[in-house]
């Protein structure tokens, strides 16, 4: 493993120096890998996983858009891509990359193929963490691990084929074959990782929901609404206040953050910028911070966990997500999104 300074903060993390491709596809020459599920990281890992030369395949229910989708990508049915239990009797180390709530109501049927000295490989540590609310207990004899890519399934398939990585973590809930830990790297390198940093069940799972729920993606559509209503309130026309609200954020500055840190960002912008930044980020964390502890806490109890396990799993529950997706897409903020992205221009 190399050891990285983050700050004065030292941490072990694997990269693809010391466990390059190689190694990986060795370790996991005898393996095949199955992926249950291609919907939201089913794609991408499978079809990174193929193209690293492993040996995957995919299992799917037969008759949906989802397998429509696995044929389009070029799994061939019956030789790379089987119906659900196919895959799983296949398998030796399932992939099981369902929706929380799918991966509650299949269970009983994974766990039928679960026998001794296979492996159960997740991208997430909710099944397991909430096993009281899931039920997904898996066997003793199985090693159980993950490999969370730190983004959506399309990033990491976008940035794999970009030749570039997504950043992974990786844990080990049960160790049965005292291979587990490496399985876990292979397949982190395989799936296409920028580099790996170990965690745990627990920890993946309360970062990732807070998260979500925070600066990924709840905390900045608030942000976002609330400015732009400010501006919209003040007068100001519904392509400026998008345009200072959104598009200058995720077309120029992030990227440059990205890129070079929140502080050369700080250092190359204007002086009057540079002025407002400094004054005004200390009050944004004072006045945001109690909402992170109450968020953070609400995850901790596992309400969060309970909510989405409730709500996801209601027969209605496409209809009434479609709803609230319609107020947000239908809200103007989202709606002057729509038009200044069709303004962009096309590069040559």
């Amino acid at each position: 493993m190399a050891k990285l300074n983050f700050g004065g903060v030292e941490e072990d993390v694997v990269t693809r120096e010391e466990y390059p491709l190689e190694k990986a596809q060795e370790f996991l020459a005898n393996d095949t890998i199955a992926v249950i599920g291609y919907g939201v990281q089913g794609p991408g890992q499978s079809l990174n996983l193929r193209d690293n030369g492993i040996n995957v395949i995919v299992g799917q229910r037969k008759g949906g858009k989802t397998w429509d989708k696995a044929v389009s990508d070029g799994w061939v049915p019956g030789e790379t891509l089987f119906e659900i239990e196919q895959a799983l009797e296949k398998a030796t180390i399932i992939c099981y990359l369902l929706s929380d709530a799918a991966q509650i109501e299949l269970w009983p049927t994974v766990k039928k193929y679960l026998t001794a000295g296979k492996s159960l490989y997740f991208s997430h540590g909710f099944g397991i963490t909430y096993k009281d609310q899931t039920g997904i207990v898996p066997p003793a004899d199985v090693d159980v691990f993950l490999v969370a890519p730190k983004g959506s399934g399309t990033s990491l398939r976008r940035l794999f084929v970009e030749g570039k990585g997504l950043n992974s973590s990786f844990a080990v809930f049960q160790d049965a074959t005292g291979k587990a830990r490496e399985k876990a790297i292979a397949l982190g390198i395989g799936v296409g990782s920028g580099y790996l940093f170990e965690t745990d069940f627990y920890r993946e799972v309360t970062s990732d929901l807070t998260g979500e729920r925070g600066t990924l993606m709840g905390a900045i559509q608030g942000i976002f609404a609330a400015q732009y209503e400010v501006l919209r309130e003040n007068g100001h026309s519904p392509s400026e206040a998008f345009n200072e609200t959104v598009e200058e954020l995720t077309q120029s500055l992030m990227p440059l953050v990205a890129e070079n840190g929140m502080d050369w960002m700080y250092a190359n912008c204007s002086t009057t910028a540079q002025r407002g930044a400094l004054d005004w980020w200390k009050p944004f964390h004072d006045a945001t911070k109690p909402v992170f502890e109450q968020l953070y806490n609400s995850v901790k109890s596992g309400n969060e966990a309970k909510i989405s396990i409730t709500r996801n799993s209601q027969p209605d529950y496409r209809e009434k997500l479609e709803a609230e997706l319609k107020e947000l897409r239908e809200s103007e903020i989202w709606q002057a999104g729509a038009t200044v992205r069709s303004l962009r221009p096309e590069r040559n």
